[in-house]
């Protein structure tokens, strides 16, 4: 057994879980270290109060001496909390998160000092634009590019940094962040939906989508994964054979939890809970050492910051109890992926769930409303919303056992289908009473009591209707999720005010009334979307096929899927409804196909690095080993000692030819990526990528797991699988 692995095992074997004093209740502590209403009104003044409130609520600005105001409130709040610092804290086009710390102190002369933190600070910091992926908005030289105080999603503390979440654009105005696009898109959902709202009830004001996540993990002890080159650097292991024992009994979902994983969490939580994230759900998942999170649902800004701000805080705990966090969506070939279901509803300022049927007949119209008008957009845009879950390590996930396929489809239950089916046959134009009164009382009005006992989930549908929201369960996790959130959003935005359009119209020009318009439009979308609507398996060639036929798309590759994001009626999607204009989506488009192409010629190098340097030698020294065995038996046995050396003879002959493979392979993904490399057209390099050299990992993998069935165990370099699954 190689140095490095015999003591990364020895370290693992050796660590006892740390204890976690819980000396409060986790309401007590819920959002201690986050500037909340509550700690507002304890540190700013009655105007500076409500001016953040107001600029909350209503989207009102928040002009200098407001900002000024604010800021000495927030610095006397986090200074009596122990922060030196403070950051703008924002979410770049890299994945991850983003902070440049600066200190209270400043000097004032006379050698003395002062604790300063003003408008100006809080409001606007300039990081360097040019350092972070732009896709071509900004020059190399062209370094300026603002942050911007966003204050939808209050401050807070972490260590002892004042954090304030930030939105990101460029010098020119341009979004260079994840959360620009999202708000902008947030609006245009709440605009959209406000209007179609107003035809049930005057009152609604706003419109509020909410997001809850589903965080799914691997948690590996910290030696045992940093023994593995391939998980260091790529994130996941491009090599290793499956061990005996995987997933297969399925006796780690909803097991009891380790001793180890069970202090990870609860110090997880209690960070989450100082932070104002409202962790409720932990449970093993499918895979051995899978985990899984989830919190009580919020509006979808703040979940998208507290979901980018747990990735962070996640991997910062690990290194507290020995582990490292596997985030990537296939760390391991043969069991489960992990993905993050992005749980979506709309809700308005009136407290109600639009995707929640209600106690009146209006109500369950209204639900309807919503509910058909979402399906409606998701067959429209269906190959938009792929295009928002492409990346080269969910590429690994989908359409596997226990992830969606890349055909995206909507599951809705058998009850829905039926009244949806009943809503199909209404009569085209104007109701009579009686119908009005039939359809309302036997269909709609009895929605609630259908839900009550739904049908059956659907585990392989990309997006499902789960009781009273909508689960996009393709989402890797991975993600941003204001990746998806935004494309979602913004396509039920267009759909909506496409509806009110033509309810309008109905009611303008065919004097139709108000419920017999929305019935009419609502049978025509319902006959329209019968084609994204499907329940039964989505891993089937039978549904492939039908998936053609109804002219849905099956993109099974991020180059394949990202093509939509700079087609004219994406272009013009976005910049209609003032979500992102063409530069942005087009430099949007050029940063995910370059991270693509970046994302395989990294692993590339590193199952190339592996093969050679640490298998290929690996499996020589045991040829070499077997060798020396077989000249031993021929020097004691004489021409007779073949009869003995049998089994040595053929496992010389098959590791020169796995040696031969190996090194063959390589030498031709090598060449593939330099020949790839000289072009500068992005698509055929991603393509090229994907096509030519990623088909090559799968190759190399099978010789070198093949070795490592047939090298002496304590010769091999790499910690197994059976180490990194099921060491405790």
């Amino acid at each position: 057994m190689s140095t490095l692995r015999f003591n990364a095992i020895k370290e693992a074997l050796k660590r006892v879980p740390l204890k976690i004093e819980e000396t409060k209740r986790r309401s007590e502590v819920f959002g201690e270290n986050v500037f909340n209403e509550a700690s507002m009104r304890q540190y700013l003044t009655k105007n500076a109060l409500k001016s953040i409130l107001e600029s909350i609520e209503k989207g009102t600005k928040i002009d200098r001496l407001m900002a000024d105001h604010i800021s000495i409130g927030m610095k006397e709040w986090a200074i009596s909390k122990g922060a030196t610092h403070y950051t703008h804290w924002f979410q770049p086009l890299t994945g991850a998160t983003a902070e440049k710390h600066d200190a209270f102190f400043e000097t004032i002369g006379d050698g003395m000092a002062i604790e300063k933190f003003d408008g100006s600070q809080l409001v606007q910091q300039e990081p360097d634009a040019s350092s972070f992926p732009h896709g071509g908005i900004r020059n190399t030289f062209e370094a300026r590019g603002y942050t911007a105080w966003d204050p939808t999603s209050p401050a807070f503390i972490y260590g002892t940094t004042l954090c304030i979440p930030t939105v990101f654009v460029s010098y020119t105005g341009e979004a260079l962040d994840y959360k620009t696009p999202l708000l902008r898109a947030l609006h245009a959902v709440d605009d959209a939906a406000v209007a179609v709202c107003k035809y049930f009830d005057k009152n609604v004001r706003k419109v509020s989508a909410s997001l809850g996540w589903e965080q799914e993990y691997f948690l590996i002890d910290k030696a045992l994964a940093t023994s593995r080159p391939d998980i260091v650097l790529a994130g996941r292991t491009l090599l290793g054979h499956s061990p005996a024992k995987g997933q297969q009994l399925d006796d780690h979902y909803f097991g009891t939890i380790p001793t180890r994983a069970m202090a990870y969490m609860r110090d997880l939580e209690n960070e989450c809970m100082l932070l104002g994230i409202p962790v409720k759900t932990r449970h093993n998942e499918v895979a051995p050492n899978q985990f899984e999170l989830a919190p009580i649902y919020e509006e979808a800004n703040l979940a998208v910051d507290h979901n980018s701000l747990l990735m962070d805080v996640m991997q910062k705990v690990a290194e507290r109890h020995g582990f490292n966090v596997l985030l990537h969506e296939k760390p391991f070939a043969g069991v489960n992926g992990s993905g993050k279901h992005n749980n979506w509803s709309l809700s308005t300022d009136t407290g109600v769930n639009l995707l929640s049927p209600g106690k009146t007949p209006m109500s369950n119209l209204q639900f309807l409303t919503f509910f058909i008008n979402t399906i409606k957009a998701v067959l429209t845009h269906e190959e938009l919303l792929r295009a928002a879950i492409a990346s080269a390590s969910n590429d690994h996930r989908l359409g596997a056992n226990e992830a969606p396929p890349a055909i995206i489809s909507v599951f809705i239950g058998a009850q829905l289908t039926k009244v949806l089916e009943e809503l199909e046959s209404v009569t085209k134009g104007k109701l009579s009473p009686q119908e009005k009164t039939d359809l309302k009382l036997n269909v709609v009005g009895k929605i609630p009591e259908i839900l009550l006992d739904n049908t059956d989930r659907n585990r392989t549908s990309p997006f499902a209707f789960t009781g009273n929201k909508f689960e996009f369960r393709a989402v890797g996790s991975t993600a941003n999720c204001a990746n998806p959130m935004t494309v979602l959003n913004t396509i039920v935005a267009k759909q909506l005010i496409d509806f009110k359009a033509e309810v309008d119209a109905l009611i303008d020009e065919k004097s139709m009334k108000k419920d017999d318009a929305i019935f009419n439009v609502l049978r025509e979308y319902i006959k329209a979307s019968k084609h994204i609507l499907f329940e039964g398996n989505g891993y089937s060639e039978e549904w492939e096929k039908e998936a053609k036929k109804r002219g849905l798309s099956n993109n099974k590759t991020t180059p394949e899927a990202l093509k939509v994001k700079i087609s004219k009626s994406s272009l013009e999607l976005f910049e209609t409804l003032g979500v992102m204009n063409k530069v942005e989506s087009q430099a949007r488009y050029e940063i995910e196909m370059e991270e693509y192409i970046l994302h395989i010629q990294i692993e590339s190098r590193v199952i190339g690095d592996i093969a050679r340097n640490h298998i290929v030698p690996t499996a020589v020294r045991y040829q070499n080993i077997l060798i020396e065995n077989v000249t031993g038996l021929k020097t004691i046995y004489g021409d007779e000692f073949k009869s003995f050396a049998k089994e040595q003879l053929s496992l010389i002959e098959q590791i020169s030819r796995h040696i031969e493979a190996i090194n063959s392979l390589v030498t031709k993904m090598t060449d593939e990526r330099k020949s790839i490399n000289k072009g500068s057209d992005l698509e055929k390099k991603a393509q090229g990528y994907c096509q030519k050299v990623k088909p090559i990992f799968e190759d190399i993998r099978y010789h070198c797991d093949k070795l490592e069935l047939m090298i002496d165990d304590e010769l091999w370099p790499l910690t197994k699988y059976r180490e990194l699954l099921f060491t405790k």
